[in-house]
C-alpha cells in the first residue's frame, strides 16, 4: 500500500467505487466480486449519505470486503459527519458477510495522512467479530480499546504518528489467529509517541501465536527498535520481518546482526534506511538466502533523519 496512490486490489478482489456520482445503472452484476470503495467528495454528501444509498442499492448480504475512502473532516471543511466507523457499525446487520475493512484509503492530494479524523474504533470491531483483515490510515483522534478476535488474520495501521495508546491497546489484544500486524509509528510530531517499552508484549508473541509476519515502521526510534527485535521471542517463528520506512542507521543494523538468527526468514525489508554501504553489504552477505529490500538508501551523515511518512 502506498499513499499516493489509492488501492486498485483489496482481499485478493479488484475495487470499485461508489460516490455521490455513481448511478444505479452503473453498478455491477456481481457485487461480491470487487471490494467497494465508499467515499464522499469535498463538502458533499457525508459518508453517511453516501453508505446509506449504497446499502439500498447494492446487494450488500454478499460484500466481502468494504473500504472506506474520502470522507469530510470536520477541522478543516467545516462539515459535521457522522464518522465512518460509527456509520459502518450501525449497519452491521446489513453487511453479514464482511470480511475485510479498511479506513481510510486517503492519498495525499485529497488528505494528508495526519489530517485524517478518525474515532472509537472499538464498536466497528465488536460490531464485525468475523473480520479477518482490518486497517486503518491516519490516527488524529483514534481510540481503541484491547479487544478479543478468533478471526481476525491481517490487522494493520498505517499513520504518520500513532499514538502510544493505540499501541499498548493493539499489544494487550488477545488475537489467536493473527498472521500479520502493521504498525507505521511516525513522528512524535504528529502523535506518534510509542515507545520500545509498549512494544513490549507484541515482541514477545505472548498473544499472537499465529504471527508470520511483523511490521514495525516508519520510526524515528528504528534504532530502538531494532535493538529490542534483535532479542525478540516473537521472531523465531516469523517467515518476514519490516523495519523498514525510518531512520535506521548502521547502529541499528549491528543491533540486528549481533543478535538472534535472521536466516530463517523469507524476507527482511529494510527500505528507506540510513545505513552505509559497508553495513548494506555486511548484512546480504549475513543474510545470503533472505530476499532483503535495501532500497531508498538516504545519507548515513545526514544530521536531519526523517521517516518516509509522517505529516
Amino acid at each position: 500500500m502506498t499513499v499516493h496512490e489509492h488501492l486498485t486490489e483489496y482481499a485478493g478482489l479488484p475495487v470499485v467505487d461508489f460516490t455521490p456520482e455513481t448511478g444505479r445503472e452503473e453498478l455491477p452484476d456481481e457485487p461480491d466480486r470487487f471490494a467497494w470503495r465508499i467515499s464522499t467528495a469535498f463538502e458533499e454528501e457525508g459518508f453517511s449519505d453516501v453508505l446509506e444509498r449504497f446499502l439500498e442499492w447494492v446487494d450488500t448480504g454478499r460484500i466481502t470486503a468494504l473500504i472506506a475512502g474520502y470522507w469530510n473532516m470536520p477541522s478543516y471543511d467545516g462539515t459535521e459527519t457522522v464518522p465512518p466507523a460509527q456509520a459502518l457499525t450501525a449497519a452491521a446487520d446489513r453487511l453479514p458477510a464482511l470480511r475485510s475493512l479498511f479506513l481510510g484509503d486517503i492519498v495525499m492530494e485529497e488528505a494528508e495522512i495526519s489530517w485524517i479524523e478518525h474515532s472509537d474504533i472499538s464498536p466497528l470491531l465488536a460490531a464485525y467479530p468475523r473480520l479477518e483483515r482490518f486497517g486503518v490510515r491516519g490516527a488524529q483522534g483514534l481510540e481503541l480499546k484491547p479487544f478479543r478476535s478468533e478471526h481476525l488474520r491481517e490487522l494493520r495501521f498505517e499513520s504518520g504518528g500513532l499514538p502510544g495508546h493505540i499501541v499498548r491497546a493493539v499489544a494487550a489484544s488477545d488475537l489467536p489467529a493473527l498472521e500479520s500486524l502493521v504498525l507505521w509509528l511516525g513522528s512524535d510530531n504528529y502523535g506518534g509517541d510509542a515507545t520500545v517499552a509498549d512494544l513490549a508484549p507484541i515482541l514477545s508473541g505472548e498473544r499472537l501465536p499465529a504471527l508470520r509476519h511483523l511490521g514495525l515502521q516508519d520510526s524515528e526510534i528504528q534504532d530502538e527498535i531494532c535493538a529490542a527485535v534483535a532479542s525478540a521471542p516473537v521472531v523465531a517463528r516469523l517467515e518476514s520481518l519490516a523495519l523498514s520506512m525510518g531512520t535506521m542507521t548502521d547502529e541499528g543494523a549491528e543491533a540486528l546482526l549481533s543478535g538472534q538468527p535472521l536466516t530463517h526468514l523469507r524476507s527482511l525489508d529494510l527500505h528507506h534506511h540510513y545505513l552505509t554501504d559497508a553495513m548494506a553489504e555486511r548484512i546480504r552477505k549475513a543474510l545470503p538466502g533472505v530476499e532483503v529490500d535495501l532500497d531508498e538508501q538516504n545519507d548515513p551523515n545526514d544530521d536531519w533523519r526523517v521517516a518516509a511518512v509522517t505529516e
